[in-house]
This record gives C-alpha cells, sequence and structure tokens, in this order.
C-alpha cells in the first residue's frame, strides 16, 4: 500500500482537474472491458458492435491478459512528453489500439461523461472550501485512508511516496473499475497523479448513446482534427494538454491552434514558457450552434491534419 507524504508546500499544491482525458479513461475502460460482472452489460454490448471484427486484435495488441499497469504510461506521460509519438514501434501500435478502442468506448457517452466529471470536481471543491484538506482527503474515496499528514491508498506496492513539494494532481475518472483508485508517480517535477472512480460509472453514462450528428457538422467545417481541438478548449488548456488529449504531436497541436486562433474562434496568452488556449466568444457560440458545449473527441496520432 503506497504512503504518501505531504509537506505543507504539497498541500498548497494540491489541484483538482476534470478527468485526464480520452486517452487516459479509454486505458482505464480497457480494464474495465475485460473484467466480469457489473453493471457494464449494455456498454459493452454496444462496444462489441461498434468495433466488430477488430476488437480481437485491439485486445491482443493491449496485452488483454496483463494488468492495467501494462498501459500506464500512456496515462501518466509527463508535461514534457504530453503528445509526443511514442518513440518504440510496439508503443505507438499500443498506442494506436487505445485510440481505436476509445473512439467505441469512451468518446460517444464523452458529453455525458463531461458532465458527471465536472459535478464531482464542483463537489469536491465545495467539500475542500467548507472542511480543509482534512475534509477533502478524509471524503475523497472509501478505499482511501486520511492520517495526516500521510494519505494511504490501497495497492499491492508497498512504500513510502514523498512529494517533495510537487503536490498531487487529484482525479475523478469515469472508466475505472469501480471502487478503485490509482496512484501515478510521473517521476522528475511533475505532481503525480491520483485517479479515483466516481459513484456514476461507464453504467451510468451508457444509458444514453445517440449519434453524434453535431460533431459531424463542425467536423465538415473547420476540419475533425481542429473540431475536436475546439471541443477539447471548451476547458482551456495549454499546447501540451492540447496534443495529450488529442493524441497529436505538440507542433501539431500549436498548428492548429494557430489556425483556430486567426479563424478568431480560440484566443492565446502566453505565461512565461506555457500558452494557455480559451475559447473566443465566437468559439464558444459555433459550439453553442452545434450542440458541442461540453463535448470532446479524440484524434488517434497519425489521423489526418486538417
Amino acid at each position: 500500500m503506497p504512503r504518501i507524504h505531504f509537506s505543507v508546500e504539497d498541500l498548497a499544491r494540491v489541484k483538482m482537474v476534470t478527468g485526464l482525458g480520452v486517452v487516459a479513461e479509454s486505458v482505464f475502460a480497457l480494464d474495465l472491458f475485460n473484467r466480469p460482472g457489473g453493471n457494464f452489460s449494455v456498454w459493452r454490448s454496444r462496444v462489441r458492435v461498434r468495433l466488430g471484427g477488430r476488437l480481437g486484435g485491439i485486445e491482443r495488441m493491449t496485452f488483454r491478459r496483463k494488468p492495467l499497469s501494462e498501459l500506464l504510461w500512456l496515462v501518466g506521460r509527463s508535461d514534457s512528453e504530453s503528445g509526443q509519438e511514442p518513440a518504440e514501434p510496439w508503443q505507438r501500435q499500443v498506442a494506436e489500439a487505445v485510440f481505436e478502442f476509445g473512439n467505441a468506448a469512451v468518446v460517444p457517452y464523452w458529453d455525458q461523461a463531461l458532465k458527471h466529471l465536472r459535478a464531482e470536481r464542483d463537489d469536491r471543491g465545495r467539500i475542500a472550501i467548507s472542511g480543509g484538506m482534512d475534509g477533502l482527503f478524509g471524503t475523497l474515496h472509501p478505499a482511501l485512508r486520511w492520517e495526516s499528514p500521510v494519505l494511504h491508498v490501497p495497492g499491492e506496492d508497498d512504500r513510502d511516496v514523498h512529494l517533495d513539494d510537487r503536490g498531487l494532481l487529484l482525479s475523478p475518472a469515469l472508466f475505472l473499475a469501480p471502487k478503485t483508485c490509482l496512484f501515478i508517480d510521473r517521476g522528475g517535477e511533475d505532481a503525480p497523479i491520483l485517479a479515483f472512480s466516481t459513484a456514476a460509472n461507464a453504467g451510468t453514462v451508457s444509458d444514453v448513446d445517440s449519434p453524434d450528428e453535431g460533431g459531424q457538422a463542425l467536423g465538415a467545417l473547420v476540419g475533425h482534427t481542429r473540431a475536436a481541438a475546439l471541443q477539447v478548449l471548451d476547458d482551456s488548456c495549454s499546447t501540451s494538454e492540447l496534443a495529450q488529449r488529442l493524441g497529436i504531436s505538440i507542433a501539431g497541436a500549436s498548428k492548429h491552434a494557430t489556425v483556430l486562433r486567426e479563424a478568431g474562434l480560440i484566443r492565446s496568452a502566453r505565461n512565461r514558457n506555457t500558452v494557455l488556449h480559451t475559447l473566443t466568444p465566437l468559439g464558444i457560440a459555433l459550439l453553442r450552434r452545434t450542440g458541442l458545449v461540453g463535448a470532446r473527441s479524440v484524434v488517434p496520432a497519425g489521423s489526418a491534419s486538417a
């Protein structure tokens, strides 16, 4: 069981995000798909129908019989690695298989998923404001045990983790197996990640399964990758975060951001070495017109750049 030790600086640098993006949820969904039981039969059936004969190849490529930890390199890439294509050929093949699975298992539900994840983030924020860090960690997840200043996380890795003033990134996860927490130490100066399952899950969001007509219309207008970028930027993010969520290189993300900025759909502001991209009123209006405010998509590495 990892024991996470917090300093005063670490507690000040705890942050919560609205999920880790489609790629991370796709990794979680692969693990969930191959677990027996639970209220996920409808979701699994729809995924099988969407993938058809491709499912067997995806499962072989993504190490079906190995634990979730075999794919955590896709979830826990450091900020400097975000958006970079994997160096090894087998890693690229695995990444493409995960992206293909995610397009069938996660993307169709992403609009609903974001609503649940945002509600979870907002609820936790209110707890932190009223109850402080003791209140937040004490109620974060039933599998966690908070004994200030140490957070006990379930797991086979029995070790003490000292954050060294990096803080901790908290993230709700919709496709993580129920009653599961996942600690990912990215190394270097990047804050480790603690992902935790929520009361809502894949079984909840799959109750509604409607075609993404708005996404198709927007893609026809600005190109599928830039349409996906606009949907991602409903939550402002940096160039590296944009690249990671779209599964493309940082250079590609920068190029698409430039096109969208020149079209007046986003604005970009530099803060030291980071550029933050935000939708303009025109960009928001375009997403609303297509019914895609709050929806995100994912484009596999190597997809068309239009």
